[in-house]
């Protein structure tokens, strides 16, 4: 008889799929990933193909499984995370109505601030967070506004995880983690909330049961085994968003144990016993039950590293993660503080502590003496002073941490590490595995019960690589993030003015 020791993680990102296939003893038995398209038809969109994500899950789930031994009778459950806010809307007769808008698009500014003016403090008390362009709530506003025959057809709203994962399972819920990252659950009551939908016109039977992120929800069918390579039977847990995947996979289940995620967007995460509610945070259950975690986050972080090298350094032909070694050398080379050069990240508007999808991003400080080299520092620090700004939106709440583990792609680079700990003088560990999926694999092991709780999956996890702040450094960035602060603020009315100059005003 063949022992089901294999659990599975499929994690949506905003540019690609993943699949990782995680032993009970938390070692990666198999992994593989595959690209997802994002358009951006009007500047400031950012959408995608909902049947893009299940081509590639389809890819990478055969790949993984022979990576794994091939034996797809061995894999005990699978679960999913994916992008928070980003939504699937299905008509009557089960299909798309539109591209999937995800979290990182803009265009429902205008929504944002009427929901503000309407009912701003009021939504913070219901759903813990404030209206933002990032959440479902103002998004589908945005839907009613400009594509009322759009909003007329929506008969189902899918959390983007749970639309991939009912390709699998044909049912339809979602967890109470992605129900608050719509802005249109309550909080205090673990239910969809009818004030929050009342305020944009939604009918709440489009959307799902809400069910513990845990639950096992399904089957894989027969139809979903013949196109992936699963075993037909083989459980599916609900699972969640990919930030409480997260930082749950990186360990986060104590307090004073923060998580740094360096990924398309960065984040700064701390635990709590009860959320924040506050016009600077965001706050989620987390998935370790009867608490919550604490985010700050900004923009952009690994797209902007892409952004640079796909602009500035890439050459046709060139193989990318080549290219990214050769950019993280001639940033080694550089000294730190990158001889005066300051880059502010907001090439896609920003977020905490700033919450404003008019700032741009820019290099400041330019001189003959700035290289190549000087570029890709800067950006390593910029980012991580923006970082540091949303660290300090914690500590205004209370919140802080003196151990970050690191999470996310840009967490490869041992240089941007070493920054992020110099800049934030924290203490950084880097997990064996910092990725949504592993925590997906491991929210999937407690679903079926291989693990007793969710704390005892965590245990898994093993730290590779551990790093204090150099004191020398720490005190340079200390004196560093203040020119970085004050130059943002007295760019802020610029970037602005810039907005309305394209927008033709």
């Amino acid at each position: 008889m063949v022992t089901a020791d294999l659990l599975i993680g499929i994690d949506l990102g905003a540019g690609a799929l993943k699949t990782s296939i995680v032993r009970i003893d938390g070692t990666l038995a198999g992994e593989a990933s595959a690209p997802v398209a994002t358009s951006a038809p009007h500047p400031g969109w950012s959408e995608q193909d909902p049947a893009d994500w299940w081509r590639a899950m389809c890819e990478t789930l055969p790949r993984a499984l022979a990576q794994a031994g091939g034996d797809a009778a061995r894999v005990a459950a699978v679960s999913f995370s994916a992008g928070a806010h980003t939504q699937v809307l299905e008509d009557a007769g089960g299909r798309v109505i539109r591209p999937a808008i995800l979290w990182n698009d803009q265009r429902s500014g205008a929504e944002t601030a009427f929901l503000r003016e309407k009912a701003d403090a009021r939504i913070l008390e219901i759903g813990a967070n404030r209206a933002n362009p990032t959440w479902t709530l103002p998004q589908m506003l945005w839907l009613a506004r400009h594509e009322p025959q759009a909003f007329a057809r929506v008969k189902r709203l899918y959390v983007a995880k749970d639309w991939l994962r009912a390709r699998l399972t044909g049912t339809w819920e979602t967890d109470f983690i992605d129900a608050v990252g719509t802005l249109m659950a309550d909080v205090d009551t673990g239910g969809w909330s009818r004030d929050l939908c009342d305020m944009i016109g939604w009918p709440m039977e489009t959307l799902p049961p809400i069910v513990p992120t845990t639950a096992v929800v399904g089957a894989v069918t027969a139809e979903a085994a013949r196109a992936t390579g699963l075993k037909e039977g083989t459980p599916v847990v609900c699972g969640t968003s990919d930030t409480a995947a997260e930082t749950y996979g990186a360990g986060m289940i104590r307090e004073g144990l923060g998580v740094v995620k360096l990924a398309t967007a960065a984040t700064v995460s701390a635990l709590t016993r009860a959320p924040h509610p506050d016009f600077t945070v965001i706050n989620y259950p987390h998935v370790v039950p009867d608490h919550w975690y604490v985010i700050a986050a900004t923009n952009s972080c690994a797209s902007a590293h892409k952004w640079l090298r796909d602009t500035f350094f890439r050459r046709d032909g060139e193989d990318g993660a080549a290219v990214f070694s050769a950019m993280d050398a001639a940033a080694a080379a550089v000294a730190p503080g990158s001889e005066g050069l300051f880059f502010h990240p907001y090439l896609n508007g920003e977020r905490s502590p700033h919450w404003d999808p008019l700032l741009r991003a820019d290099y400041v400080g330019m001189g003959f003496n700035h290289g190549p080299g000087h570029f890709v520092r800067a950006l390593y620090e910029g980012i991580a002073y923006s970082l540091k700004d949303c660290m300090l939106a914690l500590n205004a709440k209370g919140l802080s941490f003196t151990t970050a583990r690191l999470t996310g792609g840009g967490a490869k680079s041992a240089l941007w590490r070493q920054i992020v700990a110099d800049v934030l003088n924290v203490e950084v560990e880097l997990p064996a595995v910092a990725e949504a999926s592993f925590g997906a694999a491991l929210i999937a092991g407690v679903g079926v019960g291989i693990y007793p709780d969710a704390r005892a999956a965590a245990r898994a996890i093993d730290i590779v690589w551990r790093t204090a702040p150099d004191p020398a450094r720490a005190a340079l960035y200390a004196r560093g993030h203040p020119i970085y602060a004050d130059t943002q603020k007295a760019l802020a009315p610029i970037n602005h003015r810039i907005h309305d100059f394209v927008r033709g005003r």
